[in-house]
């Protein structure tokens, strides 16, 4: 379905040749010519790094709303439709608000060249300020120092998820470098909470805290442990004992207990510790380790049978997958896959490998991704079963067909574009 506003993002996107130039002149300037919306926004809570934002951004935000506050969210990239960015006190944002704020910034910026993100960045800024909310949880794009949404001068905190290496064409290879890139979010007198690092990568981060007099709160000063039915958060606040948190995946844990650090070691918002378990077992983030078995595709596999999607395309992710693929036994594992063709298909797949009795490779349809027989060539380089497949549910007809009947464990893998394009087609519209 096409609506008014797609058509104007359409435009937007023909502004600059690039759809990345990390720099915030162009960003600064429009701001300012929208009356420096990014002045008045309610206390802001910024979110870096290269795994985990969205994930521990959802924790932050379902703790935030358990305390009955009401809370503006930035994300990206969406899934399905670009609404999903745009979160106006909970809710994603109506189609009549966002064409009348795409409309404006348009007129204003008129023809001065400027990239997609920074102007739908703009966008929402212009939005958060234009409706009330207590707090506004604000995730960066890519990196950070350079990054559009590195335009709040006074955070109420910022937050730096674990750093590994992705958009290397962008941030290089360097983790040290890509981790000081994510650095770049740290305000002079606002707390820094850092997930567990490398060492690398952590003794960088403090480097640039140190240096603009951020106040760190780095893991070790807080920490999270597995329990019998859930797990514990301790900190010098003392210790929680929480549930399982309601995201799938052991490293979910340490992603709760993130967003729970953040919001323990400020002193603006209240939360309580009631409205913590609460968030940690309400939170919602489509397309990370959810299950759509309850879908029509899923429907194309044998009874009993699961069918799972996740948006992680990196290294670290495919290591996280495997981690948590790892603990399961009782059925055989496939894996549907498409990739962006600037990712590292063979790094990601390396860890799940082990654990994987086939794989099905995909092109993700109208993307700039890999072959299916390129990801079918990268998989089997690794001693794995593998074959190319026309589309997602070829491959899951193929796997029902070789199954005989017997319920399998399928996930679909590899790309946020090919997640929002399977949540499209089985009607799982992120709300």
């Amino acid at each position: 379905m096409t609506r008014p506003s797609d058509q104007v993002l359409e435009r937007l996107f023909r502004l600059h040749p690039k759809k990345i130039d990390l720099s915030l002149d162009r960003m600064t300037a429009l701001l300012d010519r929208l009356g420096n919306p990014e002045r008045r926004l309610p206390p802001v809570i910024h979110v870096a790094g290269t795994n985990g934002k969205g994930s521990t951004t959802a924790y932050l935000r379902a703790i935030l709303e358990a305390q009955g506050l009401r809370v503006h969210v930035y994300s990206s990239p969406h899934l399905v439709r670009f609404a999903e960015r745009i979160r106006l006190a909970g809710k994603i944002i109506d189609e009549d608000i966002l064409y009348r704020h795409l409309v404006e910034c348009e007129e204003i910026n008129g023809s001065t060249p400027i990239t997609y993100f920074e102007i739908t960045t703009a966008i929402a800024l212009k939005a958060f300020a234009d409706h009330p909310a207590d707090v506004l949880l604000l995730e960066v794009g890519l990196g950070g120092r350079l990054d559009a949404t590195n335009v709040i001068d006074q955070p109420l905190s910022t937050v730096i998820t674990p750093v590994s290496v992705d958009h290397e064409q962008f941030l290089g290879s360097d983790l040290a470098g890509i981790a000081r890139e994510k650095a770049g979010i740290a305000k002079t007198g606002a707390p820094l909470v850092l997930a567990r690092q490398t060492p690398v990568a952590q003794e960088a981060i403090l480097a640039c805290a140190d240096q603009v007099g951020a106040p760190t709160i780095a893991y070790g000063a807080w920490t999270v442990s597995a329990t019998d039915d859930g797990f514990l958060y301790r900190d010098d606040y003392g210790a929680l004992a929480l549930p399982l948190p309601s995201l799938k995946g052991p490293h979910q844990i340490h992603n709760a207990g993130l967003a729970i650090a953040c919001l323990r070691h400020q002193n603006r918002l209240p939360v309580s510790d009631a409205a913590i378990r609460s968030g940690v077992m309400s939170a919602r983030w489509p397309a990370r380790l959810q299950n759509i078995t309850d879908s029509a595709f899923g429907h194309l596999l044998p009874e009993g049978s699961e069918l799972w999607l996740d948006g992680g395309h990196n290294p670290a992710a495919g290591q996280i997958l495997a981690d948590h693929f790892a603990q399961l036994h009782d059925l055989p594992l496939y894996l549907i896959c498409g990739m962006m063709a600037n990712k590292d298909a063979a790094g990601f797949l390396a860890p799940l490998c082990p654990h994987v009795t086939a794989l099905y490779g995909v092109t993700v349809v109208g993307e700039d991704s890999h072959a299916a027989e390129d990801i079918t060539a990268f998989a089997q380089g690794l001693s794995l079963a593998a074959e190319p497949s026309t589309t997602p549910q070829q491959a899951l007809q193929h796997i029902a067909g070789h199954s005989k009947g017997h319920a399998v464990r399928v996930l679909i893998c590899g790309s946020l574009y090919l997640a929002g394009q399977i949540l499209d087609q089985n009607d799982l519209l992120p709300d």
